[in-house]
């Protein structure tokens, strides 16, 4: 297995990616393979900057290499492909035919590569009439019935997840399984292929166990009516005095009676399995939460089995105590961030470098992967 660093870390040690440059859910792929060990080396374009946010601080470009190639230009797809001659893995996000017009398709870098593993990551997938189209996480979710679960109002709007459900959950997670299961086939076969990575093909694949509820007739299609989507009463959030919030999840009959012994609720805790009761139950757990701050409700519920947590935010997560005491958040040049996940017990992954600015690695990776056309692309760029 090739390793150019020996301080590279993490089980991909000694793989190769080559991530074309994009945004969303292709560069956290690249970021995780990253923190794994891989060396991942990003295809930069000259003056792009599609996120608008300063390279620096770009977190999903830790833990890689950038090269520019201007892959519009005479040799630009040339030198592409003398990267993929060396490369295990390239990762893009394009919308399907780019790369193709650009001369680095699949086809093209597999006859150059057959030992090659090329993801491809999209909204729509590779095919299908909306394939050629625009879109964005919120659609991709919303045709897949996922975001219509979501929400403690059957009558009100759907409620949206951020973009962690579809780009990252349905999208980034999904390419990596495949690019992974796919370079084992790789290695095992000496045979590459193509990872088609659709969005909305992952998160559909999310809701297995939703539409397995719903076949048995355990699950409403109907957001806000159900077990897990906040229409129990003990599996929700509610507003403390101060504003903030708690979340509940006590669900077994054993953690619900921690749960309500600690909030204190008494007879009302009897609605458990009265459906009927649910209103009056949720009225009681509301009233009760909203007795004290969210700071005294945490010391009540601390140590218990109740499965009650505070609602942090994202710059209070960090501090938490067992966040911190498991070292979840780490700090690396001046900026806070989650820790490369999973943990292994053998080869840890790390975080080794902050993000990856544009170009600022092509000499580097020039001589490392031994493209001697990468100092072409630096002197014109």
């Amino acid at each position: 297995m090739r390793t150019t660093h020996t301080d590279r870390h993490g089980p991909l040690t000694g793989v190769r990616v080559v991530e074309l440059a994009g945004i969303g859910p292709g560069p956290f792929a690249a970021m995780l393979l990253a923190d794994l060990g891989a060396d991942v080396v990003r295809i930069d374009r000259p003056g792009g900057n599609a996120l608008g946010i300063d390279p620096a601080r770009d977190l999903t470009n830790r833990n890689k290499r950038s090269v520019l190639v201007d892959l519009k230009a005479g040799d630009g797809p040339a030198t592409v492909l003398d990267l993929v001659a060396r490369a295990d893995v390239l990762i893009e996000g394009y919308r399907p035919g780019v790369t193709e017009r650009l001369g680095i398709g699949p086809d093209v870098c597999l006859a150059r590569n057959p030992r090659l593993v090329y993801g491809r990551m999209t909204g729509w997938g590779q095919d299908g009439p909306l394939a050629p189209t625009a879109g964005h996480d919120i659609g991709y979710i919303a045709i897949t019935g996922a975001l219509g679960m979501i929400g403690p109002d059957p009558e009100g709007p759907p409620v949206i997840p951020a973009n962690l459900l579809g780009d990252y959950a349905g999208g980034s997670l999904y390419l990596v399984i495949g690019v992974l299961a796919a370079l084992q086939h790789a290695r095992a076969h000496g045979e590459g292929q193509v990872v088609d990575a659709a969005i909305v093909d992952g998160t559909a694949h999310l809701t297995t166990m939703i539409r397995g509820m719903l076949a048995a007739g355990s699950w409403q299609d109907r957001r806000g009516t159900n077990l897990l989507d906040g229409g129990c009463p003990f599996y929700g959030v509610y507003e403390t005095s101060d504003g903030g919030h708690m979340a509940v999840g006590a669900l077994e009959e054993r953690f619900y009676a921690e749960f309500v012994r600690l909030l204190g609720i008494g007879e009302a805790a009897a609605g458990r399995y009265d459906f009927a009761r649910w209103p009056e139950l949720r009225d009681a757990v509301a009233k009760a939460f909203l007795g004290r701050t969210r700071r005294e409700w945490t010391d009540v519920f601390d140590g218990s089995d109740a499965c009650v947590a505070p609602v942090l935010s994202l710059g209070e997560a960090p501090s938490h105590p067992h966040l911190a005491a498991r070292a979840t958040f780490t700090e690396h040049g001046g900026l806070t961030q989650p820790a490369p996940a999973p943990r292994f017990s053998v080869t840890p992954g790390t975080l080794r470098k902050g993000p990856a600015l544009p170009g600022a690695d092509t000499a580097e990776v020039a001589r490392d992967w031994a493209v001697p056309s990468l100092h072409t692309q630096e002197t014109s760029a």
